[in-house]
């Protein structure tokens, strides 16, 4: 079988496995996904490959039935983000879908013509292949613009600093969730609480592990995957678990705990420490520049007598800060009369990195030239710091970032979900 892009999560692995089924004809429609539609070729494609996934596990699958209802969940997932994304004006060119293939084909070890061959063995048809490549493209596109209006203020940063103190440990959990709809009645609650319960009894009593119950019982889009969570610090884990997390054991399991989402069973996996031992002491530069880029094609001489007729009036008396701010092609910089801010000394490149450290603070360098053109710059300071304290507040604006993501973006998937028009015609759901 051939693997897929690691940024690819699920749409690029339904073309598994499926030679038999390639030659069934298309029988019918699984489900109708607003002006969409899901074929059951396409249900029992995907339905194939996940069985192929648990080749000698197949005991920790759940019964047939409830494997392809969670398997057309995730497919209506993908056909309700495409669409969205679409409706953006998001478009995936051919371009990219060529880049795509031709990454996995290196990741297999195949050029370009071996991997259609390799499709052609496998019964899967390219442009069924082009088509999942595209739509999960298009997924995690709209993942990204997602995640890009995520806002942290270093408040947040601040506060999950303080939670880590006395150590950076991580955990590694597992959960299941039993959800509930948008403004869930009482008796969906009552019914979903009931479910939960139920789950919790068989585990409590050893009838089954935590992770077949996951994959058998749990709503979590992470459900196949024996609701694996990963490793986790607590900057990433929502603060009403944080506590409860840090007094666990490992292979403890709480719950039921109800959430936004709805019931869920937690359980503690492991528990690592990636405690820094001792400070990281690195040296930062501010300093402000001067920059005329060379021309894409063609001799760079009048970019060089120009940076050259700067540094003279520089050296003659003239103010380098409102030099920068008139003559610098620096947009970003220019404004601020050439101030580049603090930063390490690799920052910008090898070239001008070496440039700013070999000056002494006020110093202008001579004329020199990097990819982005000729520069001259001047030193304003320089500043030990603590690298471990920055590579902290760093990695803490990320988790929590991804935290908050992670929670925006479930809610904005059950939103998406329920005001859609969903009619499913197989099986029990159906109608």
């Amino acid at each position: 079988m051939i693997r897929s892009l690691r940024r690819l999560t699920f749409a690029a692995l339904l073309a598994g496995s499926f030679s038999a089924l390639a030659q069934q004809p298309l029988d019918r429609i699984a489900a109708v996904v607003d002006e969409d539609i899901i074929l059951q070729s396409e249900l029992d494609r995907a339905v194939v490959n996940i069985r192929a996934q648990y080749a000698g596990r197949e005991g920790q699958l759940p019964p047939a039935n409830v494997l392809q209802r969670q398997v057309l969940e995730r497919l209506i997932l993908i056909k309700l983000q495409t669409a969205r994304a679409e409706g953006t004006g998001m478009r995936i060119s051919d371009e990219e879908v060529n880049a795509a293939m031709a990454n996995i084909a290196r990741q297999n070890n195949m050029t370009a013509d071996q991997l259609r061959q390799q499709l052609a063995r496998d019964g899967i048809a390219l442009g069924d292949f082009r088509s999942s490549l595209r739509e999960e493209i298009t997924v995690q596109r709209l993942r990204q613009r997602f995640a890009q209006q995520v806002d942290i203020s270093e408040a947040e940063v601040d506060a999950a600093l303080a939670l880590q103190a006395g150590g950076d440990a991580q955990y590694r959990l597992a959960h299941i969730l039993v959800a509930l709809p948008e403004g869930a009645t009482a008796e969906q609650i009552a019914t979903g609480q009931k479910k939960i319960e139920g789950i919790k009894a068989l585990l409590d009593k050893g009838e089954m592990e935590f992770s077949a119950a996951a994959v058998r019982y749990s709503d979590s889009p992470n459900a196949l995957e024996g609701g694996d969570l990963g490793w986790r610090s607590l900057d990433q884990i929502p603060t009403s678990f944080g506590n409860t997390i840090r007094t666990m054991q490992r292979g403890q399991i709480v719950g039921p705990i109800r959430g936004a989402s709805g019931f869920q069973l937690l359980k503690l996996e492991d528990v690592r420490n990636e405690d820094a031992t001792g400070a990281q002491m690195v040296t930062q530069y501010q300093a402000r520049h001067i920059l005329i880029r060379s021309p894409e094609n063609g001799s760079d001489a009048a970019a060089k007598a120009k940076i050259d007729t700067l540094l003279a009036r520089v050296r003659g008396g003239a103010d380098f800060a409102e030099m920068a701010g008139k003559e610098s092609e620096d947009t970003a910089s220019r404004t601020r009369g050439g101030d580049l801010g603090w930063f390490g000394q690799d920052d910008f490149g090898p070239e001008f990195g070496g440039q700013v450290a070999a000056l002494s603070d006020g110093q202008v360098s001579s004329a020199f030239k990097t990819q982005a053109g000729w520069h001259i710059v001047q030193r304003v300071g320089s500043r030990q710091i603590n690298a471990t304290d920055e590579n902290r507040r760093g990695k803490a604006r990320e988790a929590i970032g991804q935290r908050k993501f992670e929670a925006e973006w479930e809610r904005f998937l059950r939103q998406m979900r329920g005001e859609a028009f969903i009619d499913i015609r197989i099986g029990a759901d159906a109608g």
